[in-house]
């Protein structure tokens, strides 16, 4: 139940304390960090009741792993993947994400697809013992890999024996979802939420500034770029984040591309998406990358329900037009080429 480790830098969290801000907004901010979903996460909220809002999204995220684990065997996940084909019952939580997993699938024709996990689990990226399975043993993991197979009615789950899931590819950003709309319950108007790397923000900072966040260069250990964004929610995906290399010096990254079950290859280091929904960019960020520049960005095109940031193999960076005015180069990458796609037209900038 993971993407790889941090794919986002934060490169501001805070700013020093504003004239502007109340005594209020200066003195109550309360943090939590901890690990879950196996990575680190760190929750920062705002305001009155900020101790209480972070201490309950902790409880509320470390409950959503005991549900959607796919190796926990207390998990409902790993229940129904070991179900042999009988119907499971699942909570609500488990439901709603599993239907929009699947929606999502339908939505991208199939570039991302829940019941991967087979395939995942061959190439040893959900257990570590990274291998490089042949391509018969890939053929024989494929046949039981189609997102038409999940059953679902309600909250009773039924998988065809050999079929199983996993839901990594959304969980995270479902669960910053639920916490978000928790604290904003609860009178939180700003707070940041890291989820290992999925970022997802509440309003703007206390002193009204919109969150700066960085974005990685898939190539390095710096970052490219910079947004400003408010109220919503920032995923990236990369083969750079989870990966091994072979003794032949190849390296394999975990992004799988459902219809070969190998790494995906359609020229894309790293696919940032920016929306208001964290299960959406969660969702897409893997689905956009499978699907390369040009499917990308007809896709958004398409949908433009969404924003992104692509940065292609050879370091050129897309930027939809819907964010243009909200992303800027970094001083050490002031003279890479941009792409803004267009809904009519690309144009490039420098």
């Amino acid at each position: 139940m993971r993407k790889g480790v941090l794919c986002i830098l934060l490169l501001f969290l805070l700013t020093a304390c504003d004239s502007t801000k109340t005594p209020a907004e200066t003195q109550q901010e309360a943090e939590t960090q901890f690990f879950a979903m196996n990575t680190r996460l760190s929750f920062t909220a705002y305001g009155e009741g900020a101790e209480t809002a972070v201490s309950d999204a902790e409880e509320h995220i470390i409950h959503l792993e005991t549900l959607w684990s796919v190796t926990d065997e207390e998990s409902e996940i790993y229940a129904l993947n070991h179900s042999h084909g009988e119907p499971v019952t699942v909570s609500p939580e488990t439901a709603e994400l599993i239907s929009y997993a699947v929606k999502m699938a339908e939505q991208t024709n199939g570039a991302l697809d829940p019941t991967i996990y087979p395939v995942l689990y061959e190439w040893g990226f959900t257990t570590g013992a990274h291998r490089v399975p042949s391509d018969e043993e890939l053929s024989d993991k494929l046949a039981c890999v189609g997102y038409g197979q999940i059953e679902l009615n309600e909250r009773t789950a039924r998988l065809p024996e050999g079929v199983q899931i996993d839901l990594g590819a959304v969980a995270k950003g479902y669960a910053g979802d639920l916490i978000t709309a928790q604290m904003k319950e609860q009178g939180i108007r700003s707070a940041l939420l890291n989820l290992g790397g999925n970022i997802q923000v509440i309003g703007a900072k206390p002193d009204g500034s919109l969150w700066r966040v960085g974005l990685r260069d898939p190539f390095t250990q710096g970052s490219f770029g910079v947004l400003e964004v408010s109220d919503c929610a920032v995923v990236t995906s990369g083969g750079y984040q989870k990966n091994f290399t072979d003794e032949a010096g190849i390296i394999y990254h975990h992004i799988l591309d459902p219809a070969t079950g190998k790494p995906a290859n359609n020229g894309l280091a790293s696919v940032t998406v920016i929306s208001n929904e964290g299960r959406m960019c969660d969702a897409l960020s893997t689905a956009l990358f499978v699907m390369g520049t040009d499917r990308a960005s007809s896709y958004w095109r398409e949908s433009g329900s969404f924003e992104m940031v692509l940065v292609d193999e050879n370091g050129l960076i897309y930027v939809t037009e819907g964010i243009e005015h909200h992303f800027s180069l970094t001083t050490e990458y002031a003279s890479a080429e941009v792409t803004i796609i267009r809904k009519q037209q690309s144009e490039r900038t420098q």
